[in-house]
């Protein structure tokens, strides 16, 4: 069998899978409070005793793998320690995703734990699209690059996408949103991403539930000088707090729950509104741009995550607002990362022949 656990700072899923691919069993637990994450996730999984024995690959979804991790890695205490150095560039979720694999391995410790990286759909993006405009040796010292995030969903939507279109990997072009907590979009030419909304960071590219997306970098300076106190790393804290956690549809509207959000929309209340379409715009941008990337041959749209295949209502109108791009045909597919994983794991572990 094989657990894949999917940690988040605000949830943790996780699905069992036979050796097949046939599911198990599944659970999505939502966590308010962080102090009781560790509690809650040791309760959980002592909930899966009966299948303890059974489980022998454990899947984990890691969020930033930086320029170190660009495939699938059986986790060890290097592995471990070397991913600790991105906590700070994806905090919603690194720092979660290594609790994950720490009680796992607690749980399990016979098992093989297996890391799956959200970056590595994006390793290797062209260099027009990897680099910023920073100076090359500060790029390369630093390691600054446009690493991409979602990639595990995004690469499941593609493959989901062929397989309905009936189009052969190798030359399907799309355009893929995944909209969530976090919202992200890629450009995918010929079974392969060209572009991606978010960076070095989850931070960049749309407005998010809780994140603003791009911003001018002015800003961040701005922001630093005015704020109270010196600067320091516990102002720099602040600051990326803000940006995490307090910003986006929730630093516009007041409204954290995109589901509440669309019934204040519906009441026409005027913050939430004003989110809403805030949100739906910088999408819709950034849908041009990557027709324009892909010179126009996208075989479709593609939306998936909680919010891009829940309700319709934010995909109708973004549909709506893209019809000057001609009849393109949109598709749904529900997120499914966990399997995504449990594939990757599998794939991995056969080519290495273990």
């Amino acid at each position: 069998m094989i657990l894949v656990l999917n940690c988040g700072s605000q949830s943790v899923k996780y699905k069992i899978f036979q050796d097949d691919l046939s599911l198990v069993s599944e659970k999505k637990i939502d966590i308010k409070n962080q102090k009781d994450y560790q509690k809650i996730l040791k309760s959980e999984l002592d909930k899966c005793q009966k299948y303890q024995k059974e489980i022998k690959l454990v899947g984990h979804r890691i969020v930033h793998g930086g320029e170190k991790f660009s495939e699938p890695v059986v986790i060890n205490s290097k592995v471990l320690k070397d991913l600790k150095q991105f906590n700070n560039l994806a905090p919603l979720h690194n720092p979660f995703n290594l609790l994950g694999v720490k009680q796992a391995i607690a749980f399990l410790p016979k098992a093989r734990q297996l890391a799956v990286f959200d970056t590595a759909f994006y390793a290797n993006l062209p260099l027009v699209n990897r680099l910023y405009g920073l100076p090359r040796e500060l790029t390369e010292k630093y390691k600054i690059y446009h690493y991409g995030f979602h990639g595990i969903s995004h690469k499941y939507v593609m493959l989901e996408a062929a397989r309905e279109l009936k189009i052969a990997l190798s030359k399907i072009n799309l355009i893929s949103c995944h909209l969530g907590g976090g919202w992200s979009i890629a450009a995918i030419k010929n079974g392969n991403p060209i572009d991606t909304s978010m960076g070095f960071t989850p931070l960049e590219g749309l407005m998010m539930m809780s994140r603003p997306g791009d911003v001018d970098d002015g800003i961040i300076f701005r922001l630093l000088k005015e704020m109270p106190g010196e600067i320091n790393s516990e102002k720099i804290e602040r600051l990326s707090g803000m940006l995490n956690h307090d910003s986006g549809i929730k630093g516009i509207s007041g409204i954290a729950d995109f589901k509440k959000l669309l019934s204040a929309v519906s009441l026409g209340q005027s913050d939430a509104e004003l989110a809403f379409d805030m949100a739906v715009n910088r999408l819709v941008k950034y849908i041009g741009a990557y027709w324009t990337e892909l010179e126009g041959n996208v075989q479709a749209i593609v939306f998936t995550g909680a919010i891009g295949a829940g309700n319709p209502m934010t995909r109708n109108q973004v549909m709506k607002k893209i019809k000057c791009l001609g009849n393109l045909p949109m598709l749904v597919v529900k997120a499914n990362e966990e399997l995504m994983i449990a594939r990757e794991v599998k794939n991995i572990l056969s080519l290495r022949g273990a």
